[in-house]
């Protein structure tokens, strides 16, 4: 990275902070500006910028956040300050998708900023950022169409196990492996987008065409071979066995087995790719704060299940499949040559995790559960308003 590019960002760090932050706040930018400035060394004091903004900006957020909240749910009575980041919590807890998107923003943040400490080409971030508008984009887009009723989900479920079976057989191979296919000079890994989005949709909506969707994709991962893709299915299948078994979920678990033992009997030897694999390991060997953002992102992407079981009982399962499926893909990266998801260069994890929320219910409320049927497909969601209104 460039020394004018580091400045650069030093100064969109700083006013990104001065913009957010409260009137009584203001001070401690202006102060944040003059002291970068001072720093002669323009690696030190991008770090310097980072490590300030990550300490000021969510009270900055919290604070302009809690207008928007007290409008909706009325309160209109001052409260003690204490109390402005539990009321924004409690706002974005009662709606999960809401909850994810605010996750997933975060990590690709706290990424972004990893890249930009280790000096990554400037394109790498903005893939990332594009990749995450385009995530949302299909993310609303797909949430409209839900609502015209379940007879196109199972045809979009074998639509994209057909797309994975594609991509095995016709895809752009490396070393006798295919698991990408190139547009517009992007490598975009399939399994990362489609795979997460149809095993939280098989975890609320089992049938036949579902469990012969999850049953070719898992032959798409055993032919690829992506031996991380097929941990991910035996991962969340177990547990959604052991949550709750049933005919669908035991077949579809016995052919993720199968393609799990089959791609460990092929090699795989692709090495590593710079600010793509191992970097939950290389980012602290760079510097504690990349290694930190790293961690931080990683973490996030869990939140939404973690959160999910505690509150809603009657959805555990969507919320374990969720948290199962995010939670093997950061284990197949932590141990081997794979993509680290959302915070590492690359943009099919972060669309893959934008259209994986689409299955999570829109609010958790008790009201919501008593409402929502057992096993129903995506399109059967409660109907509580568009997700754009949840993200307000």
């Amino acid at each position: 990275m460039s020394i004018g590019l580091r400045r650069r960002l030093i100064d969109l760090a700083c006013r990104a902070l001065q913009a957010t932050l409260p009137t009584a706040l203001q001070p401690w930018g202006w102060a944040i500006r003059c002291e970068a400035a001072a720093i002669p060394d323009d690696s030190k004091a991008l770090l310097f910028t980072l490590g300030s903004l990550c300490g000021l900006m969510p009270r900055a957020v919290a604070s302009r956040l809690l207008t928007i909240f007290a409008s909706p749910v009325g309160d209109h009575v001052s409260r003690p300050e204490g109390s402005t980041i539990m009321n924004i919590v409690n706002a974005a807890i009662r709606r999960p998708r809401a909850l994810g998107i605010v996750c997933l923003t975060s990590a690709v943040l706290l990424g972004t900023a990893y890249m930009a400490i280790a000096g990554a080409p400037m394109r790498y971030l903005g893939v990332n950022l594009g990749a995450l508008i385009i995530g949302f984009t299909m993310l609303m887009l797909l949430e409209r169409a839900a609502r015209s009723g379940q007879g196109w989900t199972d045809g979009a479920s074998l639509m994209m196990a057909g797309a994975l079976l594609a991509t095995a057989l016709f895809g752009s191979q490396a070393d006798g492996i295919a698991r990408w296919v190139y547009w517009g000079g992007l490598a975009i890994q399939p399994s990362l987008i489609l795979l997460p989005t149809m095993l939280v949709a098989f975890s609320r909506f089992r049938n036949v065409p579902a469990t012969v969707s999850i049953v070719a994709a898992a032959v798409a991962m055993a032919l690829q071979p992506d031996r991380a893709m097929a941990a991910m299915l035996v991962i969340c299948l177990t547990a959604l066995a052991v949550m709750r078994p049933d005919r669908h979920v035991c077949a579809a678990l016995a052919a993720s087995a199968a393609s799990f033992a089959a791609t460990l009997i092929r090699a795989d030897r692709l090495p590593a790719v710079p600010y793509v694999d191992q970097i939950l390991y290389s980012s602290f060997d760079l510097h504690a704060v990349a290694g930190l953002a790293v961690l931080g992102g990683l973490m996030l992407l869990v939140v939404p299940s973690v959160i999910g079981w505690r509150r809603a009982a009657q959805s555990r399962a969507i919320y374990v499949a969720f948290g199962a499926v995010w939670f093997a893909a950061i284990l197949a990266a932590a141990l081997g040559n794979y993509p680290t998801p959302v915070v590492g260069y690359g943009g099919s994890a972060i669309i893959g995790y934008a259209l994986s929320l689409l299955a999570l219910p829109k609010f958790s409320s008790a009201n919501a559960l008593a409402t929502a049927p057992k096993c129903g497909a995506i399109g059967e969601m409660p109907t509580d308003g568009p997700l754009s209104v949840a993200l307000a």
